[in-house]
C-alpha cells in the first residue's frame, strides 16, 4: 500500500532536499527503475511486459475509439517490423504526424522539442536501441509539477491491421515519436487522457523550466524583439488558434480552428526595400496550409533576393508555412515560450534568480479566496519575499516573472478539474510583523500587482517591474473553501530572498520526528508502532480539527496562542481543565515567551485528549490530568 498524501508529501520534501527529482537523479515513476528491469529482463532472456501501463484496454481508454476499433486493436512489438530503429537520420519534425487522438497540442511542443537538440537529449535519452540488450524496454523523462520523473514502458504499440493507431512515423521503421507518446500518454492515465490540451503543458514537461504566455489580442510593443531572442535563446515555441464554431476545422484561409501549431523560425526580410517580419508555423498533420500573403505560392516571394528566396521559401505540402507577424497576431489567438532559464526575457546578459515554493490551500482554513472575501482573504497561504539588487526605471523594463501552477488530486488527466487561481502582490512597508498578516493590513493596502483575471488553467503568470524591497505574495482560488496544491515560482532579474515564515517551503507546516512519534503512539491501539489505514485517517481528521481550532483563537494573529488564547482553544476542544493545569500545559508545552505554536497545541490537545478518554484511576478527572502532567514533566518524559 502506498503512504497516504500526507506522507508521501513529507517523504517528497525530504527527498528534494536529498537531491531527488533533478534531471540527473529523477523520481522513478511507480517505482520502476529502468536499469534494474532491464538487467533482469536481460539476465532472465524475457521480452519486459509493464504491468502499471499494460497492453490493454484501459490504457487506450474510452471515447477515442469506437467499440468496433477498440475490439480490432493488436498490441505489437516493433521488432515485428524487418528494421526497427529507435532514431533514424536525427530528429525532425517532419519525422511524424498525428494519429487518432485529438492531442495536436502535445505533437506541436514534439515539433519544437525536435529543434533543441540539448532538451529533446534530457528528454529522450538517444542511447536506447533494437540492437544490443534489446529487451522490450524503454523510457522516458519528464519534469512534472516540481520534480523530474523517470518513465518506463514496454514497446507494445496499439495498431489496427498491422498500422500504428496514434502518431505515426514518417519512416516506418522509425520509432521515437510513438514510444513517446505512449510514455507521456502513461504519465497521463491514458492515450484518450491526452484528448485536448494546451502546448505549454507538454512543454512545461520537457523543459521544467520557465514558461510565458502571451495573448496576441494585446501583444507587448516587444513581441518581435522577445521572439528574436527565444528563436535565438533555444526555446520552445508553440501558438493555437481561436476554436470558433467547431474546433479542428479547416478555414477558408487554410488554418484550422482551435489548434495548435508549432513556431518553427523567425525572420526578416527585405520586400521592396522595406522589412518585413515573418514567423514560420508548422501544423503537426503535416497537412493543410496557409494560403495568405507569405505562404508557399505567394507571388510575394518574388519581391525578395534570390539568397533569401533560396534559404525560406518552400512549396513542399509538409504542413510548414510563413505569414507576416500582423497576420500572425491576427490569425492565431495565443503564444506559449518555455525555455529552460529565463534569459530569453530581457536583452541584458545579466543573471536570474529562481525560487519555488509549495503551498495548498485547505478549506476552513487556508482557503479564503479572493480579495473580494475581505473577511477570509488573508487565510490564503501568505509568501514574504525580499527584492534586491540593481533596478531600471524604465517602465518597460519587467525584471520579474511570477508563475502559480496547479498541481493535480488526480491520477488521470481528464479527471482533474482546474480552478479559477490567480495571486496578488503587496509591498510590505514595515517588518515588525511577524508570522501571517492579518486582515487589517489587506484592508489598508492594495496590491502593487496581480493576476488580471483568475484562470481555471494549469499555470497562470505575470510578467512585471518590482522595485527594490520586501512583498508579500498570496495566492488563491477565486472562490473561498476550494481545495488544492499549489507550486509558485518566483524569476527575478534582481535578486530574491524568501524571508522566515511558516508558510513558505523552507519553513512549512511540518512536525518534529519526536512530535510525529508522540501521535503515532497515540493513535497506535494495536501497539505494533505504525497505524492502519483507519487509524492514520482519524489521526488526519483531529489533526485539521485542532489546527482549524488553533487559527480560529489566534485573535492577535501572532501564528502562536498566548495563555489566554490557549484556554479558549482548549475549550473549544470540548475540555474543560482549570488554572492549574493550564500552567502546566504552557510550562511543559509553550515556547520560552510563554507562547505555544501550532505543533506543540496539536500534541498537547491530542495527549489531553487520550487521558480524558482512558481515565482510568479514582479521584476525578482534573486530579489525575494534573498528578499525570505534573509527574511526567519532572521526569523529562513527554
Amino acid at each position: 500500500m502506498p503512504p497516504p498524501g500526507v506522507c508521501l508529501n513529507i517523504m517528497e520534501a525530504r527527498h528534494i532536499q536529498d537531491g531527488y527529482g533533478s534531471l540527473t537523479n529523477p523520481y522513478r515513476e511507480f517505482g520502476q527503475d529502468f536499469q534494474q528491469l532491464t538487467d533482469y529482463c536481460l539476465s532472465q532472456r524475457v521480452k519486459f511486459l509493464d504491468e502499471t501501463f499494460p497492453p490493454e484496454r484501459s490504457s487506450i481508454g474510452e471515447g477515442v475509439l469506437s467499440p468496433s476499433d477498440l475490439a480490432r486493436v493488436e498490441w505489437l512489438r516493433p521488432a515485428v517490423t524487418p528494421t526497427p530503429s529507435f532514431v533514424v537520420r536525427g530528429v525532425s519534425r517532419f519525422d511524424f504526424g498525428q494519429g487518432t487522438v485529438g492531442n495536436c497540442w502535445f505533437l506541436a511542443s514534439i515539433g519544437a522539442l525536435t529543434f533543441q537538440k540539448n532538451i529533446f537529449k534530457q528528454v529522450v535519452p538517444l542511447e536506447q536501441t533494437f540492437d544490443q540488450n534489446y529487451c522490450g524496454l524503454f523510457h522516458f523523462r519528464f519534469w512534472r509539477f516540481g520534480k523530474w520523473v523517470d518513465v518506463v514502458i514496454d514497446d507494445k504499440l496499439p495498431t489496427i491491421n498491422g498500422r500504428l493507431i496514434f502518431v505515426r512515423s514518417q519512416n516506418q521503421n522509425e520509432f521515437w515519436p510513438a514510444l513517446l507518446e505512449k510514455a507521456y500518454a502513461k504519465v497521463c492515465g491514458s492515450y484518450t487522457d491526452m484528448t485536448a490540451g494546451t502546448p505549454s503543458e507538454a512543454m512545461m514537461d520537457f523543459t521544467g523550466g520557465v514558461h510565458i504566455y502571451i495573448r496576441l489580442s494585446e501583444p507587448p510593443q516587444n513581441l518581435w524583439e522577445l521572439m528574436c531572442r527565444a528563436g535565438k535563446s533555444g526555446v520552445l515555441m508553440c501558438c493555437g488558434t481561436d476554436q470558433g464554431t467547431s474546433s479542428n476545422t479547416l478555414s477558408p484561409n487554410g488554418l484550422v480552428l482551435g489548434h495548435a501549431y508549432t513556431v518553427t523560425g523567425v525572420m526578416q526580410l527585405v520586400s521592396r526595400g522595406k522589412p518585413v517580419n515573418l514567423v514560420r508555423l508548422w501544423n503537426p498533420w503535416r497537412t493543410g496550409e496557409w494560403i495568405g500573403d507569405w505562404s508557399d505560392r505567394s507571388p510575394l516571394w518574388q519581391t525578395v533576393s534570390p539568397q533569401d528566396r533560396e534559404k525560406c521559401h518552400s512549396v513542399d505540402d509538409d504542413g510548414e508555412f510563413w505569414m507576416t507577424l500582423e497576420d500572425f497576431c491576427k490569425l492565431y489567438s495565443d503564444l506559449d515560450i518555455c525555455g529552460m532559464d529565463p534569459s530569453f526575457l530581457d536583452e541584458t546578459s545579466g543573471p536570474w534568480k529562481s525560487s519555488v515554493y509549495e503551498g495548498r490551500w485547505v478549506p476552513g482554513t487556508t482557503a479564503g479566496g479572493c480579495m473580494n472575501h475581505k473577511e477570509t482573504f488573508w487565510t490564503n497561504p501568505q509568501f514574504r519575499v525580499q527584492i534586491s539588487g540593481e533596478y531600471s526605471e524604465k517602465a518597460d523594463d519587467k525584471n520579474t516573472l511570477v508563475s502559480l501552477m496547479q498541481k493535480p488530486d488526480k491520477r488521470k488527466r481528464h479527471l482533474v478539474k482546474n480552478l479559477h487561481v490567480g495571486f496578488s502582490i503587496f509591498e510590505v512597508s514595515y517588518k515588525a510583523q511577524v508570522g501571517k498578516f492579518p486582515a487589517s493590513f489587506f484592508s489598508t493596502h492594495r496590491p502593487v500587482a496581480q493576476t488580471k483575471i483568475f484562470m481555471n488553467a494549469r499555470e497562470v503568470m505575470e510578467f512585471i517591474r518590482l522595485k527594490p524591497g520586501e512583498y508579500l505574495i498570496v495566492p488563491s482560488t477565486f472562490k473561498p473553501n476550494e481545495s488544492a496544491s499549489f507550486l509558485l515560482t518566483i524569476h527575478s532579474k534582481i535578486e530574491t530572498h524568501g524571508l522566515a515564515s511558516e508558510f513558505s517551503i523552507k519553513k512549512a507546516q511540518r512536525f518534529s520526528i519526536d512530535a510525529c512519534r508522540s501521535m503515532v503512539a497515540l493513535m497506535d491501539s494495536s501497539i505494533t508502532g505504525r497505524l492502519n489505514s483507519k487509524e492514520f485517517v482519524r489521526l488526519w481528521n483531529k489533526v485539521v480539527a485542532f489546527k482549524d481550532i488553533f487559527f480560529r483563537t489566534d485573535v492577535s494573529r501572532t501564528g502562536t496562542l498566548s495563555l489566554s488564547e490557549l484556554r479558549n482553544a482548549i475549550v473549544a476542544s470540548g475540555i474543560k481543565v482549570n488554572d492549574e493545569l493550564l500552567n502546566l500545559m504552557a510550562l511543559r508545552y509553550g515556547a520560552s515567551s510563554g507562547h505555544m505554536t501550532l505543533e506543540s497545541f496539536i500534541s498537547l490537545i491530542l495527549r489531553l485528549e487520550c487521558m480524558c478518554s482512558k481515565f482510568l484511576l479514582g479521584g476525578t478527572v482534573a486530579q489525575w490530568l494534573v498528578l499525570t502532567f505534573y509527574v511526567h514533566t519532572a521526569l523529562g518524559k513527554f
